[in-house]
């Protein structure tokens, strides 16, 4: 069964077919590190995690980079504004590099807690400036780049298909060559994007800033700091080549970030850069988008403030597709910790003996999750497979190996050791004798007689299976 998978790029579903056999790279734009990310950023990551997941239980080997943003992301995705990480290290009266680590490691808890896979390589911006200005001392010697007093820009009218990703007319982004822009007169165009800001220009009270071979006009020096999209396909570059197999980010990335990221790795290196891209829909609370002014930007440390075991939140992800946007209700999460108790105990009754897997579920199990990562239905199989007339061991075989996929944890479920009274023991023998003589009054009688010493005692196929009333 082909993987299918619904590429933006070209806007419908198509089957994959890597770029070498059985190898996938895997680019993902990971978090800029200046906040402690919301939930809607967690289910990001969890979108990610279940490409990985399907891709390597389909018998790929996966190379998965995710990055770091930790520095040239401004407040606004047009150029403008101040560096975000900077701007929180001014509110917090410390270092940008303070900032970075401190917000990286509250992001690497979160994604631990809900069993997010970890990446194969997570670079960070700051550590990948030279792989940044070689880039863009290529482009401006291509001529699809040029320097005014105040920064570099990629010139976008020289782009091929500069909007084949968004899909909006090139008019809509080209408001007119030669009219400027507000923020730097000298730029050609204002859809011209930044690949590198002159320190001696808006920047100039930045603390993390680095040499580089440009000249600004203003001081004879190029320092300075990267724009936010030449980092992604530098560190892409330097991880994966030149031509990419899958990109991953939220939806919010296509008409800026991820158009313009093609549109400067593709003129730097004259090749295709991605072959598919997946974008993911956003996590709505209450129908609405997510407020700090609000309060409903919600953090997973919230959710654990409240009770909530993280692993409920991904079993709440698990439940929409990842192109459809999910609402997050405080019912939606009571809920969803609900079925994920249930389901654990349900799993804990299947007792600790692995039988064969299998192949009837597994099939439609393949059949859900190639079909552009459907595990909403592949989570249907699961109950299906629980309420089967499959034996205890083959139930557990056939889910844990589904658990690769749905990373659930539900291979770490500590078995309670069910103690079973002597007095219990010799019912359920006496019993045991009397189905065997066909003696059903009497089976009867001594399973009623267990129940009311507090056992539930329960017929299988691999005989008599026992456990205390709750």
């Amino acid at each position: 069964m082909a993987l299918k998978l619904h590429n933006t790029l070209t806007r419908k579903k198509e089957v994959f077919k890597p770029i070498e056999k059985n190898q996938v790279s895997f680019y993902h734009c990971g978090p800029t590190v200046y906040w402690t990310q919301h939930i809607g950023n967690m289910r990001g990551m969890l979108c990610a995690d279940i490409v990985v997941r399907v891709l390597r239980y389909s018998g790929y080997k996966v190379k998965h980079i995710r990055n770091y943003t930790d520095v040239g992301h401004l407040t606004s995705d047009q150029d403008e504004g101040e560096d975000k990480i900077e701007k929180r290290a001014k509110q917090e009266k410390t270092s940008a590099k303070e900032i970075a680590k401190k917000y990286i490691n509250i992001f690497e808890k979160d994604v631990s807690d809900l069993n997010v896979l970890e990446p194969d390589i997570k670079p960070k911006a700051t550590e990948h400036i030279q792989e940044m200005i070689d880039m863009i001392q290529l482009l401006l010697d291509k001529k699809y780049a040029y320097s005014t007093d105040l920064a570099i820009y990629f010139n976008v009218s020289k782009a091929k298909n500069y909007t084949q990703l968004s899909g909006q007319k090139i008019e809509e982004k080209l408001k007119g060559a030669g009219k400027g822009d507000a923020s730097d007169p000298q730029k050609k165009d204002s859809a011209d994007f930044a690949l590198w800001f002159f320190k001696a220009g808006k920047h100039k009270d930045a603390s993390q800033y680095w040499p580089s071979p440009f000249k600004s006009k203003l001081i004879d020096c190029g320092q300075g700091l990267p724009g936010w999209h030449i980092e992604c396909s530098a560190m892409c570059n330097k991880y994966l080549g030149q031509n990419i197999d899958i990109h991953m980010g939220g939806i919010e990335h296509i008409p800026v970030h991820h158009t313009n990221e093609i549109a400067q790795s593709e003129s730097a290196n004259d090749v295709k850069f991605t072959n598919y891209w997946l974008h993911n829909e956003h996590l709505l609370v209450d129908n609405k988008k997510m407020s700090k002014s609000e309060g409903t930007s919600y953090s997973l440390t919230d959710l654990k403030e409240k009770g909530f075991n993280p692993l409920s939140l991904r079993y709440l992800f698990l439940q929409a597709h990842y192109r459809s946007p999910q609402n997050f209700t405080w019912e939606s999460i009571k809920s969803a910790q609900k079925g994920y108790n249930n389901l654990l105990d349900q799993v804990k009754n299947l007792g600790n003996e692995k039988g064969e897997i299998n192949k009837e579920y597994k099939d439609k199990f393949i059949e859900k999750i190639n079909d552009d990562f459907n595990i909403p239905q592949a989570l249907v199989i699961i109950h299906e497979v629980l309420k089967s007339e499959l034996i205890a061991s083959e139930k557990l075989a056939t889910i844990l190996d589904f658990d690769k996929v749905l990373g659930l944890g539900l291979n770490k479920i500590e078995k309670e050791k069910i103690i079973i009274p002597k007095e219990i023991k010799y019912l359920i023998q006496q019993r045991k004798e009397a189905r065997k003589n066909k003696d059903w009054s009497n089976s009867d009688k001594i399973r009623k007689e267990i129940e009311a010493k507090g056992f539930n005692i329960k017929d299988t196929n691999n005989g008599q299976k026992v456990s205390p009333k709750y």
